[in-house]
């Protein structure tokens, strides 16, 4: 099996990815690099879920930094944007550049992401912004297809796993407040 660095957005989504992913011959190593995620307890209740999504699915798991601070200096321009707009694609620039890193770093060959799962998220806008960091080693996939994301809430009922109901940054959360 070919290894791949996935760049894991929470545990949930990351479920029906890492099966996919082994049915096409690769072996993930997750990788959870989120420091759009505000407040700090919700960041801790999403790594604990990629924490038992690892342990259920037998996979490693690597936690990134938690630099929000960087974060929110690099789109606080954007606060105004609403949900998609350009505040959403350059954090997923800064996820992805992060995790194309990584896996030069890991000597990992390929590298992609669960954020296309979401039913919410662009996953051409997505596999866009990767693609330009890195386009011999993305592996572009839209993670939806193919039941994606109900077989991820089938996976997060099953074991009673917790399920945020926004994206993570402090935006977005205002938004739905």
């Amino acid at each position: 099996m070919q290894r791949v660095l996935l760049h894991i957005c929470c545990g949930i989504c990351a479920s029906s990815v890492v099966l996919r992913l082994r049915e096409e011959g690769f072996e993930p190593t997750g990788f959870f690099y989120n420091p759009n995620i505000h407040p700090q307890e919700e960041y801790f209740k999403r790594i604990e879920v990629a924490r038992q999504a690892a342990s259920l699915l037998g996979f490693d798991l690597i936690l990134g930094i938690y630099d929000k601070d960087n974060w929110l200096e690099k789109t606080v321009q954007f606060k105004k944007e609403p949900e998609g707009g350009e505040r959403c694609a350059l954090c997923f620039k800064i996820r992805l550049e992060r995790a194309n890193i990584k896996a030069q770093e890991l000597g990992i060959d390929y590298f992609t992401t669960t954020l296309s799962v979401s039913s919410h998220k662009n996953s051409k806008l997505i596999n866009e912004i990767a693609c330009a960091l890195n386009p011999a080693a993305f592996l572009k996939r839209d993670f939806k297809k193919h039941n994606g994301f109900k077989l991820a809430m089938g996976f997060s009922r099953r074991y009673n796993l917790y399920r945020q109901n926004y994206c993570g940054c402090i935006y977005s959360r205002n938004s739905k407040i």
